[in-house]
């Protein structure tokens, strides 16, 4: 087996030849039924590669495909994806079904069906030449603007007319992913270790494995307005427990994370025009204890829009000696310029402006083909543009466009994420660049190449890729000066 392009024909074609149909497709049918085939075998390629028991899902009820036009895929019809790739998958036993989906018409509430490749569809995939998220082409005419309501506690999409807003986000935004899909963003573990972190994100319930293919961010909107959230999210490494960000790499690359410090409290007090100050925001309301409980509580109150009588289950008092009332209080007290702010449900309002600072942030780097990896509030960045100040100075830039500060106050605006486990080391061979760090002798480099043998093969296959694209644009401009 060469390609992926060469084993979804092949797989069209045995489904033809085991089927049996009344009539022949149209080529409209044709186009739409190869491409159903094609979906369907790279959800299980991708599953394949994040985890031996990574399912896939499928909505079998008619109706979907004819609904939510902005949102759905409009070459996927329930006849070809459903009816003929779906089932021809599974007669030839290259799939097989782990759970029955189901839909309420009462309700209209149900679950998806969910499937899996079969042992004789993995070994298929096991005999193609690299991975998906070197080969893989990412969609990017994907909806990335999507705007959500809460309906009787359920999250639904809502459609939307376009205005100049939208327009420029989903055009910033097509930017930003075009940038991401130039350049291979991995993760710099040992084989083992990749295999171990994906065992835990699985057996997480609000948590997938990574899926290294998907670069294509969606900005998602809440409460049916353009005015609240907007953050950008779907990025693979949105997924990855904090501890474990200091092993992203960028083209082969280390990098560095830094955050905006204290971000809700300088928003507020900008967007006001007032003063807040030196002193850390959360510090100031114990004397510096317990930074982290009241950090939560502080958003906890600004996101509702009641006055919080019960304390909010992930909040933990006890351990700070004090009731939910007298930690309000405290919070209160020491924020009195803005004590008229809580209660007032403005959390989804901010996350709107901090969304509007982290696009500034990409774009000022996409000008440089340079991918600015968001994680909300904070970016992950090749290692030089942290060195030399450039990811730091455009973070700046971005909050001053948009709440018109001050370069040169007091404050701390940002910082970088030190992680735990960080062992700073300088570079000890010639190119301080490089991830792999240590000059060894020549066995133990060996043993390690061995370790890291995935990570290898993804960036050896990328390179080879990047080779192989500037080598045709280098022949055609050859041919354009010889016509």
């Amino acid at each position: 087996m060469n390609s992926f392009n060469e084993m979804c024909i092949r797989v069209s074609r045995e489904i033809d030849t085991k089927s049996i149909r009344v009539r022949s497709r149209t080529e409209k049918e044709l186009i739409r039924y190869q491409y159903a085939v094609r979906h369907l075998l790279t959800d299980l390629w991708k599953a394949h590669w994040k985890h031996p028991d990574a399912e896939c899902s499928i909505n079998k009820r008619s109706g979907y495909y004819s609904e939510n036009a902005r949102y759905r895929d409009p070459q996927l019809t329930y006849k070809m994806t459903v009816e003929q790739a779906f089932k021809g998958l599974i007669d030839l036993d290259l799939i097989r079904i782990t759970k029955e989906g189901f839909y309420d018409r009462i309700t209209y509430e149900g679950s998806l069906t969910r499937f899996k490749a079969t042992h004789k569809l993995a070994e298929q995939f096991n005999e193609l030449k690299g991975h998906p998220s070197i080969f893989l082409e990412p969609n990017l005419d994907v909806e990335t603007i999507i705007l959500r309501d809460t309906i009787d506690g359920k999250r639904v999409l809502q459609n939307y007319d376009d205005d100049k807003d939208t327009e420029q986000w989903r055009t910033n935004l097509k930017k930003i992913n075009t940038c991401f899909s130039r350049h291979i963003l991995d993760m710099y573990l040992k084989d083992i270790e990749f295999e171990k972190l994906q065992d835990e994100l699985l057996r997480e319930a609000d948590k997938e494995p990574i899926d290294l293919t998907q670069k294509v961010l969606v900005r998602i909107f809440t409460n049916n307005s353009f005015e609240s959230g907007g953050r950008f999210y779907r990025g693979w490494w949105q997924n990855v427990p904090k501890k474990y960000r200091q092993h992203i790499t960028i083209d082969g690359k280390k990098t560095r994370e830094f955050d905006f410090s204290q971000l809700n409290p300088n928003m507020i007090y900008d967007r006001h025009n007032l003063d807040l100050g030196s002193e850390d925001a959360y510090d100031r309301v114990l004397d510096g204890k317990h930074r982290d409980t009241v950090k939560q509580a502080f958003n906890a109150m600004l996101q509702a829009d009641t006055q919080l009588n019960q304390k909010p289950d992930n909040i933990n008092v006890e351990e700070i000696g004090m009731s939910w009332r007298e930690l309000k209080e405290a919070i209160l007290d020491a924020h009195k310029p803005i004590q008229d702010k809580f209660f007032k449900g403005i959390g989804n309002r901010l996350q709107f402006e901090d969304s509007c600072v982290a696009e500034n942030v990409m774009i000022q780097f996409t000008d440089i083909n340079a991918p600015a990896l968001p994680i909300h509030d904070s970016f992950i960045m090749h290692h030089g543009y942290s060195s030399y100040g450039e990811l730091e100075e455009a973070m700046r830039r971005a909050y001053h466009d948009r709440f018109k500060t001050s370069f040169k106050d007091n404050r701390e605006l940002i910082k970088e994420v030190i992680h735990e486990e960080k062992k700073e080391e300088k570079p000890k061979n010639n190119d301080p660049n490089n991830v792999q760090w240590d000059n060894i002798d020549f066995d133990h480099l060996l043993e390690k190449e061995k370790e890291y043998s995935k990570w290898n093969e993804r960036n050896d296959d990328w390179i080879r890729k990047v080779y192989k694209k500037l080598n045709c644009i280098f022949n055609f401009v050859i041919k354009l000066f010889k016509f």
